[in-house]
């Protein structure tokens, strides 16, 4: 068991949370810094591919369910977050407004080989 007191700040405020879980390895080398690691891991996937398919490509809004559409449907957001972050975008809100005011760089984008 572990707990885990996490302090966030936004502007001037401050809030402050404390989580409690389980690993499951032994006691001997489940030590403070391994159980850190292992929760940044986890929270850095998180952020990097939940997050933006969650909140910037409304995955959860969507309503596809029948056959193997919802996959299809994963597959594409997949490649979308893909594409924006191997062009060097680092927001994917900012990269989709850019290329829905730049079709033709949207084209190019599936076209590139870069």
């Amino acid at each position: 068991m572990f707990r885990v007191e996490r302090e966030r700040r936004v502007g001037a405020e401050i809030s402050r949370e404390t989580a409690y879980g389980l690993v499951s390895m032994p006691r001997e080398s489940a030590g403070a810094a391994k159980v850190l690691a292992y929760l940044r891991d986890h929270w850095g996937i998180e952020n990097r591919l939940h997050y933006p398919r969650d909140v910037s490509l409304r995955e959860d809004a969507c309503r596809v369910r029948k056959g193997a559409a919802s996959q299809l449907m994963a597959i594409r957001r997949n490649l979308v977050v893909f594409l924006v972050r191997r062009r060097g975008w680092k927001a994917l809100p900012e990269a989709m407004r850019h290329y829905v005011c730049h079709p033709d760089e949207s084209i190019e984008v599936l076209s590139s080989r870069k």
